[in-house]
């Protein structure tokens, strides 16, 4: 039996959650440069597109799919569900890890379609890919990126999200992450910063200016952002439960206080408090959140979003001191703030509304817990970034990722794109063009 509440419930969610890679694009665009806008943001929206064409494919089977009870399942699901096959008729009855125990988040689940179970889990792995293009912005080749995008998502996030939720080893082990902090945040800004590496600095870093060009995208990215993530984390409880009430609360606590955590150390360490500071702050405490929304308390909100503001409000200047060029701050934020929040879980997680044996350290559960936290962003961190590396050397090597220096000084969106994001030389205040009739009549132009 369909429970229609549920469907409606996880409909929602979903559109949420995909909602917010055209707000990332935003939030992306307005913190590049002019002449990089439109570039940046077609990174995000390409996401979409090669993204759903490879999970439809084999990439919801390779993530999802248990039939594969074979050697490999630990590492990989099977090939049941290629094409979607098998999964419009099925129903979510909740996820059975190698141990034959549902998972937490699936253990409230009432009945919904598998196919909006797929078309959720699809959203995550969209913004996933997407997240990782803000470390490479005015300076990679469009088609490279593409590629990238596919061969990334392929051998790097569907194993990663099976090993997570799909039954896979870190599952079975018992690592915590509720709705992505692992698999999604940590996940990215690995691949960032392997990025980021292979394709070296903009031409003029740290000799001109590299500021955001336009703060009111920026701020409207944020919001679309920070309003999706309530789909992003209650709907990762797959039920309209208190779970889900639980981390939709938690989940505005953190990004509030993480937001205010950033204003106050620009103000103590800089003199002001700056919008993009306002954006980035609220960014991170999503981001710190993810893994523990529906686990912690809400006081426990308040100290990850306090940690991960004040933390990656000083991680984005590492780049500086390392000398590596991440663009849009990926790794500061997303991989920074990933961990924060997945190593908090193993003291502070108290499971209010669900039965689970290991709590956090701070409720007496025990320190192998913790270990498991910290294993969990090592394994996952440190295979994205390996594979990541290769990926990107390997495009480097044969089609070539690094775009050509006179086409990055010139502009990346007119060279690769034909395009610009703003063409505002030849309009007047009327908004009439130049070379329109009007303009040569002044009776019928308005002053």
């Amino acid at each position: 039996m369909i429970d229609s509440g549920t469907t409606a419930w996880m409909l929602v969610c979903t559109a949420l959650v995909l909602l917010m890679t055209p707000g990332l694009a935003f939030f992306y665009g307005g913190m590049t440069r002019a002449k990089s806008v439109l570039n940046m943001m077609m990174m995000s929206f390409v996401s979409i597109i090669v993204v759903t064409v490879a999970w439809v494919l084999y990439g919801y089977s390779l993530a999802f799919d248990p039939a594969g009870n074979g050697t490999l399942n630990f590492l990989v699901g099977g090939l049941d569900n290629l094409g979607l096959s098998g999964v419009f008729n099925a129903v979510y009855e909740g996820l059975i890890n190698q141990g034959g125990q549902v998972t937490a988040e699936a253990a409230a689940a009432d009945n919904f379609p598998m196919m909006v179970f797929s078309a959720f889990q699809l959203t995550f792995a969209i913004i996933t890919v997407a997240l990782i293009s803000g470390a490479i912005a005015d300076r990679a080749k469009f088609g490279a990126w593409v590629l990238f995008s596919l061969v990334w998502a392929t051998v790097v996030y569907f194993p990663v999200a099976h090993w997570v939720w799909g039954g896979g080893w870190l599952g079975q082990l018992g690592i915590e992450d509720f709705a992505g902090g692992t698999v999604v945040h940590i996940n990215a800004g690995a691949a960032a910063l392997a990025l980021a590496l292979v394709l070296g600095k903009r031409q003029g870093w740290r000799k001109e200016p590299m500021r955001p060009h336009n703060l009111t995208l920026v701020l409207l990215g944020t919001g679309l952002l920070w309003f999706g993530w309530f789909g992003f984390n209650a709907g990762s409880e797959l039920a309209p439960d208190q779970t889900a009430g639980l981390a939709f609360m938690n989940t505005q606590i953190a990004a509030a206080v993480a937001a205010g955590a950033w204003m106050v150390v620009e103000k103590l360490r800089d003199g002001h408090a700056t919008t993009l500071g306002v954006a980035s702050g609220a960014v991170a405490g999503l981001v710190a959140i993810t893994p523990a929304c529906g686990f912690v308390d809400p006081w426990a909100a308040v100290v990850i979003g306090l940690l991960a503001g004040v933390a990656c409000a000083y991680a984005v200047g590492l780049k500086y001191r390392l000398g590596f060029d991440d663009s849009l701050d990926v790794v500061g934020v997303h991989l920074v703030g990933g961990v924060i929040g997945a190593v908090s879980l193993g003291f502070f997680a108290a499971y209010p509304f669900l039965e689970q044996q290991n709590e956090g350290l701070f409720y007496g559960g025990p320190i192998s817990q913790l270990g498991l936290q910290v294993l969990g962003p090592v394994a996952v961190g440190g295979y994205s970034f390996v594979i990541s590396w290769i990926i990107a050397k390997v495009i480097d090597k044969t089609v070539g990722f690094r775009l050509d220096a006179d086409r990055e000084v010139a502009g990346i969106d007119i060279t690769t794109h034909a395009e610009t994001g703003y063409d505002l030389g030849s309009v007047h205040a009327s908004g009439v063009t130049a070379s329109s009739p009007l303009a040569t009549s002044p009776k019928k132009v308005d002053a």
